[in-house]
């Protein structure tokens, strides 16, 4: 039965790409800050809706998150969730690809619906918009909304500079830190004023300093987001903002000990006081391993991969929300090469001017379309084969069981 549904899913995409194309590139061209991805929100809802979604816009009360979800009324299997994202960064626009993001799970999404529609196969799909994923945790908002009751599995898929299926993304803590002081002018009365600068710049060195006795996968990284008004006015308020990172949430706990002392440390020789804030903390991804190698599996016969590749831990890895989504559902989050196979690069890797042109090209939209391809295939296996479907769950409670560890 999946043999036939997969030509559908073929047929499904590729009389979609034009308008798929057309969308991922409005959403490259206005690129739209955490929570502010008003125009992508529009952009989104109003084309599922378009195409027989049932649509929630502004779903659990966070303004640009949305639920577009299908089922036939006597349908009663499983529930597939596929994930969007559209939030650009500062400065550089799209250059994490989440306009290819977006319309992957599109594309994915329309395809489920297609096979749901032929009544071969019984189950739900839920096109789920999840905002802020680089900054302010739009998916743990709304884990703890309840978006995700009810749902059997999660899909979710990343442009890249290389495809590499098994996401091993790290924990992050995000902290703001405010240090005090107090005004003076800088230059006729510098004793009677307590540096909130100094503290800042403190601070700043100390987290540089721990660096040579962290372990080699953490990751420290900070920016002095306020520095001060005036050259002329010993600054009073300063905040630094500050990343740390460790595969596991018990390796991030140590490395916020040492955060923390850098922090504190730098308030005391300055005479500051402080303040730091946790925002929201991702958790690390955990693979469901099943449902990896159903993936594995559409990405080899659509040459999206050329051989089987190993899930093995890398250096080069950041986080994402979507280690929170896989706490609680079954979930993949692969990554994809957005360049043409035969430029073997280097190429520009995420966060760079560079990889924000390559997400806007027919190469990346056609990557994009293929992921979604295998995402939908995939899909299609947990729907339709209930062994499969039992396997997945298995190993997502045995996972909790013994690896996930408490928020």
């Amino acid at each position: 039965m999946a043999e036939g549904l997969n030509s559908l899913v073929d047929q499904t995409i590729d009389r979609f790409s034009h308008q798929l194309g057309e969308i991922s590139g409005e959403i490259w061209h206005n690129p739209e800050l955490a929570f502010k991805e008003v125009q992508a929100h529009q952009l989104l809802t109003g084309f599922l809706r378009e195409q027989g979604f049932n649509v929630t816009e502004e779903y659990l009360d966070v303004k640009t998150a949305f639920r577009a979800s299908y089922c036939r009324e006597e349908d009663n299997g499983a529930v597939v969730s596929v994930l969007c994202e559209y939030d650009a960064l500062p400065e550089i626009g799209h250059a994490c690809g989440h306009n290819l993001i977006a319309v992957t799970g599109l594309a994915a999404g329309l395809a489920l619906k297609a096979a749901l529609q032929t009544g071969k196969i019984q189950g739900k799909v839920i096109v789920l918009g999840t905002p802020a994923e680089e900054a302010g945790g739009g998916k743990v908002m709304l884990i703890r909304r309840g978006a995700f009751r009810g749902v059997d599995v999660a899909l979710i898929a990343h442009p890249a500079p290389a495809t590499k299926l098994f996401c091993d993304c790290m924990a992050v803590v995000e902290m703001k830190v405010t240090y005090h002081g107090r005004a003076s002018h800088a230059a006729a009365f510098p004793w009677e004023g307590i540096n909130a600068l100094d503290a800042a710049v403190a601070c700043y060195v100390n987290l540089s300093m721990i660096r040579q006795q962290c372990k080699p996968e953490w990751r420290v990284h900070a920016v002095i987001s306020n520095g001060g008004e005036r050259p002329n006015i010993i600054p009073e308020i300063t905040q630094i903002d500050i990343y740390y990172r460790a595969p596991s949430k018990s390796e991030t706990e140590k490395l916020g000990k040492m955060v923390r002392a850098c922090i504190d440390s730098a308030a005391q020789s300055s005479g500051c006081t402080v303040k730091a804030v946790e925002g929201h903390n991702y958790s690390p991804m955990t693979t469901n391993m099943t449902l990896h190698k159903q993936l594995e599996k559409h990405c080899l016969s659509l040459n999206i991969l050329g051989a089987p590749q190993p899930a093995e831990y890398t250096m080069s890895r950041g986080s994402t929300d979507m280690g929170n989504v896989s706490e609680v559902v079954p979930s993949v989050h692969p990554f994809f090469d957005i360049y043409p196979k035969n430029d073997v690069g280097p190429h520009p890797v995420n966060h760079t001017r560079g990889f924000t042109a390559a997400a806007n090209t027919p190469v990346a939209l056609q990557a994009s379309l293929n992921m979604a391809n295998a995402l939908a295939r995939t899909a299609i296996d947990v729907l339709t084969d209930k062994k499969l479907l039992k396997s997945v769950r298995d190993e997502f409670k045995t996972a909790a069981a013994n690896h996930f560890e408490p928020n």
